[in-house]
């Protein structure tokens, strides 16, 4: 059962037993790198997470000599796969010498890099999965950009995926909402992963036939149900004592208005839900989720409803 309203406002509940939600920030962060520059942003954001958290750090890294020239040459030149993998930790292991922080490394050799991040999530326990992003970088865009998306669907951890420099904790979060199960969870995850934190609840709408009528009261109506829906959504969310929520609604597509409003209000994070069974958040599935990764400017946080099998 998801909410719906009516043209009165009337709103049904979500049925909340599909959520799991964290009851406390995570142990143990998983941050799968390239080694390259971009990834640096995610290893910054890891050390800080892991320092807030008290958490540990399994840093991972895919060996693939096809994808990096400089390994390319290498393997050329007669290095084996044991020497390249060695050279691979031996640079992890010195990029996380400076945080200060319980890290282990580990290093796979393989051409598949989200089943390798997925296969040692699960194997390191980890609870939150930390990836960054690439932009205009034809390798790069390999491992960080489609793999990202791919993540998104199999794994069981929430996924963080960074795009902005570390200025300090998380202060602006945004939970974005169509009302189901995922958008619970999303909310949920993000209010015990940063607690006493800043919290908006965000939702684009678009008025019904709203390619054909620009009547005013009908967009007054949507609006009013829209807001209606979020004021029961918050209602049915068994949230922690204390917590107070406001609620921003937009009209247009999620694509269209959410980037504009955390640029203009210097947002951190934005969290989403994702419910692999019944793809309520199809956001997260197709073109959207790519443009969502790739256009946002702050970083995403992806929470999962359900375990991947």
């Amino acid at each position: 059962m998801h909410e719906w309203a009516s043209a009165r406002g009337e709103v049904t509940v979500t049925d909340i037993s599909k959520i799991h939600p964290p009851d406390s920030p995570p142990g143990r962060l998983l941050l799968a790198t390239d080694l390259g520059v971009r990834c640096d942003r995610a290893l910054d954001r890891s050390a800080q997470l892991a320092r807030e958290w008290h958490a540990e750090i399994v840093a991972l890294n895919v060996v693939d000599p096809s994808v990096y020239p400089d390994r390319t040459l290498a393997w050329i030149g007669g290095a084996t796969d044991d020497e390249l993998m060695n050279v691979a930790h031996r640079q992890l292991a010195r990029d996380l010498s400076g945080t200060g922080m319980p890290a282990r490394v580990r290093i796979v050799r393989g051409r598949d890099p989200e089943t390798a991040i997925r296969e040692t999530a699960c194997a390191v326990e980890a609870d939150l999965v930390v990836t960054g992003i690439a932009r205009q970088e034809t390798l790069g865009q390999l491992l960080l950009g489609s793999t990202n998306e791919r993540l998104a669907r199999c794994l069981r951890q929430p996924l963080l995926v960074v795009h902005a420099r570390t200025h300090g904790p998380y202060r602006r979060i945004v939970v974005a909402t169509d009302f189901s199960a995922a958008s619970r969870q999303a909310l949920l995850t993000a209010i015990a992963f940063f607690p006493g934190r800043d919290v908006t609840l965000y939702h684009a709408y678009t008025p019904p036939m709203s390619g054909f009528s620009t009547n005013p009261a009908s967009v007054g109506a949507a609006l009013r149900t829209a807001y209606a829906q979020c004021a029961a959504f918050i209602e049915g969310t068994p949230l922690p004592t204390g917590i107070d929520l406001h609620a921003v609604v937009e009209c247009g597509t999620l694509v269209s208005t959410l980037g504009c409003y955390v640029r203009k209000n210097r947002v951190d994070l934005v969290v989403i839900g994702r419910n692999r069974r019944d793809g309520i958040m199809n956001f997260i599935l197709g073109n959207t989720a790519e443009r969502l990764l790739e256009g946002l400017s702050c970083d995403m946080l992806i929470a999962q409803t359900a375990r991947a099998p």
